[in-house]
């Protein structure tokens, strides 16, 4: 068995089922080993920022890595804008990254980089095989890794493929994160019982479980429950237990959190701008407001919150669902219109991907009332997330309808991902926001106080010319695509998605 064997076969008894790949010749010895692995699903991506946003949103929803097979430094560099955001969102994720044979790689060939130097900014876990002996021992240990909420990165040069190798190696045994020391749990408790209180839920306690514990918690003390406000998956939704978004703008925000003396902070950080704004504060919370961490994203932040509930929490009352969204009438397509017809049509136990950036906050408020679903965010802030972060989720929560709520501009930045949706007939519906512009841009001109409004500083916010199709762009990679320009083309286009299970793409001109 030769070293590439090895490792897919290590990463099979770990419990990594699925790799999705865009590889090169150094990796050939690894693609040949798919077929000796069956365990392994192998998926074709055609740009490596694909294939780690697809990683990211399978691991998001399936709750266990997947793999990716990328192509040395510069695969590495095309994938690492969505290994960021997996990074920021704690995301179980192993690179497997070729490089030279190790003899070759002195020699200065057209390829070779700084491997490490390259994926070090992004990976809690980095190492490289020195041979082929030691490869599939570093794998189990990267899986390892990854199981705790971590980017995993392992470098495998060429001849730690082709070369023989000792075998696949065990599993290595899982340990539990860090447990949160009882005087944090006494001082959260207190913090929470100590005047008016914050609670802000972050990292794994935006699920189910964690928002049961926070509404014991509000039962008992009173406290307003916050989450992030790019939570990697939020449970919401029909009866669910509901927190409250911390707003994007910076000055929303701190409004939010002005009047709270308390502010608990769990399986997260402390709350900061997205950026810096003259005259405006980097950290959200009242400079006279009291903060207390919880837990860090690294510990056991659902057992410290859950224990905090046992020290202070009440029963709550029964959620009572939201009023169900109506179906708008009319026939203009607007951003009001277009979030309230997906609302209303929105399937139960959808996974909706949201990239849709200035809409965003549109979709948020109005799916709140939409049957039970679970909501992705961008936690990196990286954009080119959405389409292929929709695909692994397809992959990842198999059965499940797939929304993703994109912006026309980010759409551009990973578009390969339909081809990819439309191989693997993933039932995916993609609507895109179509405002011709990168809208986001203009809107944080003035916010940071740049000056001018002339045609140079507006060209390059404006994508408009030449129009860009998104519908015709999605039939040629084999996904049905439709473009709607008024309401009811938007409604009978979204029921048809609903009806047919596979990749859809519905481009809506607004």
């Amino acid at each position: 068995m030769n070293g590439a064997e090895s490792v897919l076969r290590t990463l099979a008894a770990s419990g990594v089922e699925v790799c999705f790949a865009n590889p090169g010749t150094s990796e050939m010895h690894l693609v040949a080993a798919m077929d000796r692995v069956p365990e392994v699903r192998g998926v074709l991506c055609l740009f490596e920022g694909v294939a780690s946003a697809a990683a990211d949103g399978y691991a998001r929803m399936a709750g266990r890595p997947a793999a990716t097979l990328l192509h040395l430094g510069p695969g590495f560099g095309n994938a690492f804008a969505n290994v960021h955001n997996a990074y920021k969102g704690r995301t179980p994720m192993v690179n497997l990254v070729g490089d030279h044979a190790v003899a070759h790689g002195p020699l200065g060939a057209p390829l070779t980089s700084d491997v490490e130097g390259i994926a070090r900014p992004a990976s809690h876990w980095l190492r490289t095989a020195r041979d082929a002996r030691e490869a599939a021992t570093l794998a189990a240990e990267a899986v390892a890794a990854a199981r705790r909420g971590q980017v995993a990165t392992l470098v495998l040069p060429a001849d730690a493929g082709w070369e023989p190798s000792l075998g696949p190696a065990s599993p290595v045994h899982q340990s539990s994160p860090a447990q949160v020391p009882d005087e944090a749990v006494s001082a959260a408790a207190h913090a929470l019982r100590s005047g008016r209180a914050a609670l802000l839920l972050g990292g794994v306690t935006t699920r189910e479980r964690g928002l049961r514990a926070a509404a014991r918690i509000a039962a008992g003390t009173g406290a307003t429950v916050f989450h992030d406000t790019f939570a990697p998956r939020l449970a919401r939704g029909g009866s669910r237990p509901r927190a409250r978004l911390l707003p994007y703008l910076t000055e929303m925000a701190v409004d939010a959190l002005a009047e709270f003396e308390q502010l608990v902070v769990v399986g997260t950080r402390p709350p900061v701008g997205f950026f810096a704004y003259p005259g405006k504060p980097s950290l959200l919370w009242n400079p006279e407001t009291s903060v207390t961490v919880l837990a860090t994203a690294e510990e056991d932040a659902l057992t410290a919150l859950e224990a905090v509930a046992d020290l202070v929490g009440a029963e709550p009352e029964p959620v009572e669902p939201l009023a169900e969204p109506e179906l708008p009438t009319g026939g203009t397509l607007d951003p009001v219109t277009l979030t309230a017809a997906v609302a209303a049509l929105l399937p139960e136990h959808a996974v909706v991907v949201d990239e849709a950036v200035t809409a965003s906050a549109l979709f948020q408020e109005r799916t709140a009332a939409s049957p039970e679903h679970d909501y992705l965010f961008l936690t990196g802030g990286a954009i080119g997330w959405g389409l292929p972060a929709a695909t692994g989720a397809a992959i990842g929560a198999p059965g499940r309808p797939v929304y993703a709520f994109e912006a026309d501009g980010s759409a551009m930045y990973t578009i390969q991902a339909l081809w990819t949706q439309a191989r693997e007939e993933l039932d995916v519906t993609t609507i895109i926001v179509a405002n011709r512009s990168y809208a986001i841009l203009e809107f944080e001109f003035s916010r940071v106080g740049a000056e001018g409004d002339g045609t140079a500083a507006h060209a390059l916010m404006d994508i408009g010319t030449p129009e860009l199709n998104f519908a015709q762009l999605a039939q040629a990679q084999g996904v049905p695509g439709r473009r709607v320009d008024d309401l009811p083309g938007l409604i009978d286009a979204l029921n048809e998605a609903n009806r047919e299970p596979g990749p859809h793409l519905i481009e809506a001109l607004v």
